[in-house]
Order: structure tokens, then C-alpha cells, then sequence
């Protein structure tokens, strides 16, 4: 274990590639205030980012292995992933709300695929830190998703529209419990987010990414704890 924390690597998806919806243009630009770039600044650390937009924990585990040489140089791969793996494919939902629909990575195989990222960093020589996922506003969401689709048949097959927020949850709690049972440092990004009055003003008109407040308020709650982990090694 080094005696200070030097670099870290992130591998996740949108959010922490930093993408978040442009109000003017309703187009999903980069943010350059992004919390990982807040991170790098205000720590000092050497941060590489190999998240990327739409990344399933599947995907991630393809990321990674690219990268596995590289992994033992960072003391800390930081991990961020269930946004899109709990999400669906709307336009089919649409088309079809009698049927049934799978998510992009059912709940079991999202378990499996995390669990066996966290193994892999650890056999490369590195140390995973898992973060948990900043909330979403369901109504928001839906209206995105929607569009040019029809949101009655995709209201339908819901049941209601708080089911899009009770299953992103499910896929959130799914993540704190294998950072138990694996014995992984967890970075709580929910709380802080939920505790806020009117969260939704933290995240884009999409109704999932976190605008440049929320990336704020992420950055902060990063700093905290990687400065918590330094600390812990100088000591």
C-alpha cells in the first residue's frame, strides 16, 4: 500500500465521463467543470478517465481489460456504473407495452459483472472505490424518453412513473450491498443529493444527468473522502 494516494483512475459512464444535457441546444455536451475534473484540481492527483457514454458494467469490463496493464500504476480505479445498465430500450417498451421487457443488464448479471470487475482489479494490483448513484427525477425522465414515442403505452407498461425511480434505486442498493459483501470502499453520492431541498435542481432537464451543481456537489463529497484516504495512508 503506497504511503500516499498519487493517482486514481475512474472507469464509469456518462455521469462520470462528465456529459450533461445543454439547455440551449438540447444536445448532451461535455462539461468542462466537470467532478472529475473538480477532483483532479483541487487534489492534486494524477486522475486518468476512461468513462464513457452509455457504459453498462459489461462494457466497463471490456474498458478494462484494455487497460489492465495499466491498472497496477493506480493506487485507487474508482467505479461508477448502473445508470444505463438498469435502463431500457423505450422506443420497444413503447411499441410493445403488454409485453415484457428486459433492462440492459438484468439486476442478477449487473451483480455478476460488478462483482467480477471489482475481482479483476484487484488480481491487476489496484484497489476499487465504488461510488453509489446520484438519484433521478422520474417525471423529468419520462418526458425525455418519450419523446417521438408514445408515453401513454410506456406510462402503461410502468404502472406508474415513480417505477422508473424505485427501479434505478434497486440497481443503487445493489451496488451498496456488493461493496459490503466485497469488503469495497463505498462513496455515498446519493445522500447528499437527497438531502438537498428540491434535489431535481441538480440535475439536467433529462431528468438523470447531473448538471453543473450537482457535479459541484459530487466533487465535494469526492474531495472529502479522497482526502480521508490520504490522511489514512500518511498516518
Amino acid at each position: 500500500m503506497p504511503d500516499m494516494i498519487e493517482k486514481i483512475c475512474i472507469f464509469g459512464d456518462s455521469v462520470s465521463k462528465g456529459v450533461v444535457l445543454d439547455d440551449a441546444s438540447k444536445k448532451y455536451v461535455l462539461l468542462k467543470d466537470s467532478f472529475v475534473n473538480r477532483v483532479k484540481t483541487a487534489s492534486g492527483l494524477l486522475v486518468r478517465n476512461f468513462s464513457r457514454f452509455g457504459s453498462t458494467v459489461t462494457k466497463g469490463l471490456a474498458m478494462l481489460d484494455r487497460h489492465r496493464g495499466e491498472l497496477k500504476d493506480f493506487d485507487h480505479v474508482v467505479l461508477e456504473f448502473g445508470g444505463n445498465d438498469c435502463d431500457f430500450i423505450w422506443p420497444q417498451v413503447a411499441q410493445a407495452p403488454c409485453a415484457e421487457h428486459q433492462p440492459k443488464t438484468p439486476l442478477d448479471v449487473f451483480k455478476e459483472e460488478y462483482a467480477r470487475m471489482l475481482r479483476e482489479i484487484r488480481n491487476a494490483g489496484s484497489h476499487p472505490i465504488m461510488l453509489t448513484l446520484p438519484p433521478i427525477d422520474a417525471e423529468r425522465y419520462l418526458a425525455w424518453i418519450s419523446q417521438g414515442i408514445s408515453k401513454e403505452n410506456i406510462l402503461c407498461w410502468l404502472g406508474d412513473v415513480d417505477h422508473i425511480y424505485r427501479w434505478h434505486e434497486m440497481y443503487n442498493l445493489a451496488v451498496v450491498r456488493l461493496a459490503g459483501e466485497t469488503h469495497t470502499p463505498l462513496v455515498d453520492i446519493t445522500s447528499p443529493f437527497l438531502e438537498t431541498k428540491g434535489y431535481q435542481k441538480l440535475l439536467c432537464d433529462d431528468g438523470i444527468h447531473p448538471n453543473e451543481s450537482g457535479h459541484q456537489l459530487i466533487s465535494r463529497i469526492l474531495n472529502e473522502n479522497i482526502f480521508h484516504y490520504r490522511e489514512s495512508y500518511a498516518s
